[in-house]
């Protein structure tokens, strides 16, 4: 069964990384909405005339944050609906709140969670400051305002309840404590795979 597998997760988590990892280790399209939405956000802030790294004021959730979910999405559910298994990465705040989202995108492809294998992977540390430790490491531009309003910020961090309706086996809330590792990446593929070989 074709499958659709959201990585999701506040900044810094490493959410990326492992989505990156499993997808070349199973041949599945990868879709970063940081990625997909870039050109577009840096485009629209700066014709703005605001900072074009800014990814947490209100005037870039309001122009920018819902386009870059539907580009991404509409990618992923292009590439389900031809079969190809999808990867998507993106933080899904308001997404994973509402029970009838996850229903409502399949269904613009006229697919619904019994003939799509769908996935949720919510990447976590269990400790605030490796959070700050890790936006700290990758000097980001887009990690300035989280680092300067680190109060603020850091409310966004806790773990969420993914409210779509999945059986709970499809839920999964990964711990990414620790360095990046092929054991690691072998526990998280049986987790959304099963443990089954790659097909080729």
């Amino acid at each position: 069964m074709r499958k659709l597998v959201f990585f999701i997760g506040p900044a810094g988590a490493g959410k990326t990384t492992l989505a990156k990892a499993l997808a070349a280790r199973r041949r599945a399209a990868f879709f970063d909405m940081d990625t997909l939405l870039r050109p577009a956000a840096e485009a629209i802030m700066t014709l703005s005339g605001l900072d074009p790294n800014d990814r947490d004021s209100p005037v870039y959730k309001t122009r920018c944050r819902d386009l870059g979910y539907r580009i991404t999405m509409d990618a992923a559910l292009e590439n389900v609906e031809l079969g190809i298994d999808a990867i998507v990465v993106g933080p899904f705040t308001k997404e994973t709140e509402d029970p009838a989202w996850l229903a409502g995108e399949l269904a613009r492809i006229g697919a619904s969670a019994d003939d799509v294998d769908v996935r949720a992977v919510f990447v976590y540390l269990p400790d605030m400051e490796l959070y700050r430790e890790r936006l700290r490491k990758r000097a980001s531009p887009l990690d300035v305002w989280k680092l300067d309003n680190w109060n603020e910020f850091s409310r966004s961090l806790a773990l969420r309840q993914i409210r779509w309706d999945l059986p709970p086996s499809s839920i999964v809330y990964f711990d990414n404590s620790g360095p990046f590792a092929e054991e690691k990446l072998a526990e998280l593929e049986r987790l959304v795979y099963g443990g089954g070989p790659a097909e080729s």
